[in-house]
């Protein structure tokens, strides 16, 4: 574990580079060999709107790199945060709650409050829009929704106290989980099933694209599932009854356009239709 958090701690970016183009590009591969659903569709044309967003996505948070840089370096001089309060623990331990509280506080709650807050969610639309979810749709997200996240990141580094080494595990971490739960792989359902009593499988998050409430609301997690079980907000829906989008906002051509997809944001809103066939 020593060694993981050594290398973590200097990590260089083209190595975070590699883990990007390496993760999408083994997802890829790995659903378009089993695929959960066989979409008919151009996959580089759907791809195209979904990594202009990956690329905004990966400036703006290079761009602001260097404010988790000095958020985690001051939590580390001041002995400030939750991690720096508790006990002295086993260095696996420290880790495992670390990568933990970062899960909750840069994805869960940010995920969550997107969706409850009305500006946010419509920010947030431009990822739920896609109708053929695959691993190009992981970081499909609006510009301003990557400043969001990101501070919500900042926030939980500062709260928790965690060293930068831990940081950039968790964004690791997070980084495959995403295009894990989005790539488009079919696994045995029991399989998924006992994945997501520990981790967001790829059943359980894409319960969360189906494309009306309260599907839409519900699993909001990235890496650990056990957020959504201690909140309530996890449900299942069999995949099979799976269908991809926002139910107000259809327009597929729209929602593969970048110019549309960036204006989004500010569209007219109109309120979703609740589904009455939830799943226990």
């Amino acid at each position: 574990m020593e060694t993981i958090i050594n290398y973590f701690e200097t990590i260089p970016s083209s190595h975070r580079s590699i883990i990007l183009v390496g993760g999408l590009a083994f997802f890829w591969i790995l659903e378009s060999g089993v695929p959960l659903f066989k979409f008919r569709y151009k996959k580089w044309q759907h791809a195209i709107p979904n990594l202009f967003f990956t690329l905004t996505t990966v400036i703006i948070n290079f761009s602001l790199a260097w404010l988790l840089l000095g958020t985690a370096d001051w939590v580390v001089a001041n002995d400030f945060g939750i991690l720096n309060w508790i006990p002295e623990i086993p260095l696996w331990l420290y880790a495992l709650l670390g990568v933990l509280l970062l899960d909750f506080f840069g994805a869960y709650l940010a995920h969550y409050v997107e969706h409850k807050v009305k500006p946010l969610w419509m920010v947030h639309l431009v990822h739920h829009t896609d109708h053929k979810v695959d691993t190009t749709t992981a970081n499909r997200h609006h510009p301003i929704e990557s400043v969001i996240r990101f501070t919500f990141t900042l926030f939980g580094v500062f709260v928790i106290g965690t060293p930068i080494a831990l940081v950039f595990l968790y964004q690791s971490m997070s980084l495959v989980f995403t295009q894990f739960t989005h790539a488009n792989i079919k696994m045995s359902k029991g399989f998924d099933k006992v994945l997501s009593y520990v981790i967001v499988s790829p059943d359980m998050h894409k319960t969360h694209h189906h494309y009306r409430l309260p599907y839409t609301d519900s699993n909001y997690g990235n890496i650990f599932s056990i957020w959504d079980r201690l909140f309530g907000t996890y449900l299942y829906l069999d995949r099979e009854k799976l269908v991809y989008g926002v139910d107000v906002f259809p327009d597929e051509a729209k929602n593969s356009n970048i110019k549309d997809l960036l204006k989004q944001p500010f569209q007219k809103y109109e309120k979703p239709t609740l589904s009455t066939d939830v799943e226990e």
